[in-house]
């Protein structure tokens, strides 16, 4: 069977992806990036200097974490097993040969940040006694800091004497601060903006002898990007007068700033002098820009996607930069906004008129937001014949930082009434069939969904919950650490210290009210929505007669094997297909 006579749907799933490639610091035609083009996501080198393309990572669970050494000698990934996000760092020659530990020393851990130098490596881990930072030097190990609070490595200087940290010692891991060690552990600085503000690191200039960190800072209610000199302590808040919420990033010679405005569900991308202070805007389409990097010659390259087309590797001249090989990817519908008082949904439709069965397709995160961005699930559910709402909750980044800290000591219950107040609209508007509205969504989305079953039985037909949080008190004693840190942070505490509040968000409180037939999709080796604690709930629907289907599979919060993504998504369409009468995928 050639990849045409797949449905179309599968061909999305299948077709190959890269990701923006990512460049040596002082070797810049030295580049890696990620892509699925043999079947599972795996990490690729290019030279550029050559136009070589080398597949560099073969493992059977897929690898996406990776970093290169600043003369492109080496690449360095992450090696875990079954996609449970434990494990070490190694790395192997740009130019092929085996992969060797590259951490002697360091504790096999969750990854909490990796930054290479030429002659020093600081490496985060994350286990469950708390948060440690390694420095490698000399062929020698020592710990720079460790701590019970999350905390991660953000930043090493050009000159390699300094190390940036982000941490929570005040014990809100939502709302980070902000340290530099020289990397003999003496700190240098602390920068902190008080209860409820977080400073997001980004890096130290990429000049040697500049000692700035830039960071982004919520002072003013949305991200914005800081200057922070640590070792005179000197801070500049910019002043950047484009709307939404910004990201931010140096250029390659510490010059000026890349701004990546989000707002409204679409980005634009900015330029700002840092001599001068002039903002120019880069140009870029409609729709959503995933990341973006400048190269030495001064030329921009993006990675860009519209609910229509395809993810493409850009240039800031136009031409495509990295085009993945094999059939291209078929396209899709476009989406269009809908407002329901503060709440900013986005709409895909079928062909025809509606009222069309629906599915509320909601986000992870909860701390992301959907965008007008290509989406396969999205496309392979309009293709079905239902309509697709997006709900850009409270809680979700791209609306300001009150907007993302709403849901605090109340979390899924506020998501869900922003969720319910869009549903409600759908219907009077003539959108979706009240008979036919489906709930789904994976991590966070998946654990509103099936909340949103049992809080609010009347309103769904069926449900689908990937990798879900389905018992809070269960997830919490088995999730990772930093996990545990967001959960006491989004909380207000532990489940020791409040435990109302979690049963209270918690799925399995509302499991006896279940009416809808419900779709759970779990991973054996999810170390962020545990698989102990969706069993827990699936033996609690069990004992009482709920209709639910299980598909499990052997890997970690998702999977970067292509057919193993085909199939979860078929279980999925095949469910709601067959729930709503419709015809099969």
């Amino acid at each position: 069977m050639t990849a045409t006579d797949l449905p179309v749907w599968e061909q999305r799933l299948r077709a190959p992806r890269v990701t923006l490639p990512d460049w040596a610091l002082d070797a810049p035609h030295r580049c890696a990036y990620v892509s699925n083009a043999t079947g599972t996501f795996e990490v690729f080198t290019w030279d550029r200097s050559t136009g070589t393309h080398r597949q560099a990572t073969d493992r059977a669970d897929g690898t996406t974490d990776f970093a290169l050494s600043p003369d492109g000698a080496h690449l360095w990934w992450f090696d875990d097993v079954g996609g449970g996000e434990f494990g070490s760092w190694v790395r192997q020659p740009f130019d092929g040969g085996p992969a060797e530990p590259a951490t002697p020393g360091v504790p096999d851990a969750y990854p909490a940040g990796l930054e290479i130098g030429r002659d020093v490596v600081v490496v985060g881990c994350s286990t469950a006694d708390g948060e440690s930072v390694h420095v490698l030097r000399d062929g020698t190990s020592r710990v720079l800091y460790a701590s019970e609070h999350d905390a991660s490595v953000a930043g090493l200087s050009r000159d390699e004497r300094l190390v940036l940290l982000s941490h929570s010692e005040h014990g809100d891991s939502r709302h980070p601060a902000l340290r530099v060690l020289t990397v003999n552990g003496d700190v240098v600085a602390d920068l902190w903006d008080g209860e409820g503000l977080g400073l997001s690191a980004v890096g130290f200039s990429p000049v040697a002898g500049d000692p700035r960190v830039l960071a982004l800072h919520e002072q003013r209610g949305r991200p914005e990007p800081l200057l922070w000199d640590p070792t005179t302590g000197e801070v500049e808040r910019l002043d950047v007068a484009v709307e939404g919420d910004l990201l931010a990033d140096w250029t390659h010679d510490g010059a000026a700033l890349l701004v990546l405005a989000e707002a409204r569900a679409r980005s634009t991308v900015w330029r700002l002098d840092l001599a001068t202070r002039a903002l120019e805007r880069v140009p870029t389409p409609v729709g959503t820009v995933g990341d973006v990097t400048d190269r030495p010659d001064g030329t921009l390259e993006y990675s860009w996607s519209s609910a229509a087309e395809p993810p493409v590797v850009r240039a800031s001249t136009g031409e495509v930069v990295l085009a993945p090989p094999g059939a291209p990817c078929p396209g899709s519908v476009p989406v269009r906004d809908a407002f329901v008082g503060d709440v900013h949904a986005l709409v895909a439709t079928p062909p025809g008129e509606g009222p069309f069965p629906t599915v509320f397709l909601l986000h992870g995160g909860p701390t992301w937001h959907d965008s007008d961005a290509f989406a396969s699930d999205r496309a392979a559910y309009v293709d079905l014949g239902c309509a697709v709402v997006h709900v850009n909750y409270r809680g979700s980044t791209g609306y300001g930082a009150a907007w993302r800290d709403a849901l605090e000591g109340r979390p899924g219950l506020t998501e869900l009434e922003d969720v319910e107040a869009v549903r409600a609209w759908a219907v009077q508007s003539g959108l979706a069939r009240e008979d036919a509205c489906v709930v789904a969504g994976g991590s966070w989305g998946g654990y509103l969904a099936l909340l949103a079953l049992g809080t609010s039985p009347a309103s769904w037909a069926a449900g689908v919950a990937a990798v879900p949080v389905a018992d809070y008190l269960a997830a919490y004693e088995d999730e990772m650490e930093p996990l545990q840190a967001f959960d006491r942070s989004l909380f207000g505490g532990s489940p020791e210290e409040v435990p109302d509040r979690y049963r209270r968000s918690s799925p399995l409180t509302y499991v006896a009210e279940v009416a809808a037939p419900v779709l759970v999709l779990a991973g054996a080796n999810d170390p962020r929505c545990p698989v102990r604690q969706v069993d827990n709930w699936l033996e609690a629907a069990a004992a009482l007669g709920k209709d639910v289907e299980v598909y499990r599979f052997d890997a970690g919060h998702g999977s970067l094997v292509v057919d193993e993504r085909v199939r979860q998504v078929r279980a999925e369409l095949e469910f709601v297909a067959r729930r709503l009468g419709l015809p099969a995928p």
